[in-house]
């Protein structure tokens, strides 16, 4: 359809609705969830109550008496605003205290909190990098990371997922300008980690800097939570810059920068996506201290999210429900075709289970799936009986997915 209008002047509406029906006839076309009600592992969903496997509060926080408790009394204290931008007088105690405990628990010399991942993402490229200079990134990186090395005007260079031998391939063709290597440490829709001492290494050799973006493993791996690089066993000089995200694991909301003192300081004064928005509300970065405070000393969470996942991927092996290589909570179940990825949520829904379908443009042409996510919260009876929900499906989707591969669709 020509969405040309006079003058050749394209027509705005036009090339939407375009656009719209285009999603339509694809399967693309995604829809809002009214949630009503959360509670330990449940949510009332469009007025539904539902086992919740679609979300990231991976170690059940996010309604913890304790936390709920400790907002609650802030809110009172602080109002519900910070009033300001962090840089005018909108940076308050709260944040700051903040900032100092995750620095701590990280063992990294300097925090620097945003309002959330994204715009953190967006900050450190643009804050690091110029004209000339190379991002290096994994084909499966977050959203924002890509969107953060376009604003920089820097080189966006993409290696294949989880491939150290491809990346350093191509940091050797690229070796002009300064070079950041930004990657996921667990990807969001894979749910594997990537080869993290491969890539500090070629940083290293290199002279670039490695920036992991922490937000799937924080709270999860590692050693006392503290993330995929503290699993890989890599120091603060070899991962000199993480972003700790607060509204997963951590059950809040916002993000955490942490790294040496000059990059903090260089994103702090520079980064259009810090200076130019409104800090977090105090009262949530006080509900935020109070979960890295139990993320940090409770490790039950961890050992009970750890036996719950291990018990899921039994389970579906002995249903016969073949599952993406991950031992993080994130648990893809690939379909490939878009239609039945939704068709067979929708079947979950109707059986009081919530389960992500996952469709391009977050994945890959043809790797649709169900992405499940494990939570503190979920208790043993609740995996199995997604797993028993789950085994009248496990047929009809190995048979679309054989029949894809077949017909040559990308594999996911």
């Amino acid at each position: 359809m020509n969405a040309a209008g006079q003058g050749g002047r394209i027509d705005l509406r036009q090339r939407a609705q375009v656009a719209v029906e285009q999603r339509v006839q694809d399967g693309l076309v995604r829809r809002r969830r009214s949630i009503s009600h959360c509670h330990q592992g449940k949510v009332s969903c469009d007025g539904q109550r539902l086992l919740n496997f679609a979300g990231n509060d991976y170690l059940g926080l996010a309604h913890d008496p304790a936390i709920v408790s400790a907002m609650q009394i802030a809110s009172q204290n602080c109002g519900v605003g910070a009033g300001a931008s962090h840089m005018v007088c909108g940076h308050h105690r709260e944040h700051e205290l903040l900032e100092r405990a995750v620095a701590d628990w990280l063992g990294y010399p300097r925090a620097l909190l945003f309002g959330s991942g994204y715009l953190a993402n967006l900050a450190v490229p643009q804050a690091l990098l110029q004209a000339g200079d190379v991002c290096l990134q994994d084909k499966l990186d977050h959203a924002s990371l890509i969107d953060g090395a376009r604003l920089s005007q820097a080189s966006l260079v993409r290696y294949p997922h989880a491939d150290a031998r491809a990346a350093r391939r191509q940091a050797q063709a690229h070796a002009g300008g300064a070079l950041l290597l930004a990657t996921d440490g667990v990807f969001s829709m894979d749910g594997d980690v990537a080869p993290l001492r491969e890539l500090a290494n070629l940083a290293n050799e290199q002279q670039g800097l490695l920036y992991v973006d922490e937000a799937h493993a924080i709270g999860v791996l590692g050693p006392d939570g503290r993330g995929s690089v503290a699993a890989a066993g890599l120091t603060p000089a070899q991962a000199p810059l993480l972003l700790v995200t607060l509204g997963k694991a951590l059950g809040a909301c916002g993000a955490v920068l942490v790294g040496q003192d000059w990059a903090i300081e260089q994103v702090m004064q520079t980064a259009r996506s810090y200076i130019y928005t409104t800090a977090p509300p105090p009262a949530v970065a006080v509900a935020a201290l109070a979960a890295v405070k139990m993320a940090r000393n409770e490790p039950w969470r961890r050992a009970k999210l750890e036996g719950l996942v291990a018990r899921f991927r039994q389970g579906a092996r002995e249903r016969g429900l073949r599952l993406l290589d991950s031992h993080t909570p994130i648990q893809p179940l690939p379909v490939g075709d878009n239609a039945l990825a939704v068709h067979v949520a929708q079947e979950l829904e109707a059986r009081g289970f919530l389960v992500g379908a996952i469709r391009p443009p977050s994945v890959p042409p043809g790797g649709a799936r169900l992405r499940i996510t494990l939570s503190a919260a979920h208790t043993d009876h609740d995996v199995d009986a997604l797993l028993d929900a789950l085994e009248p499906l496990a047929a009809r989707i190995a048979q679309r997915r054989d029949g894809d591969a077949a017909a040559g669709a990308v594999p996911c």
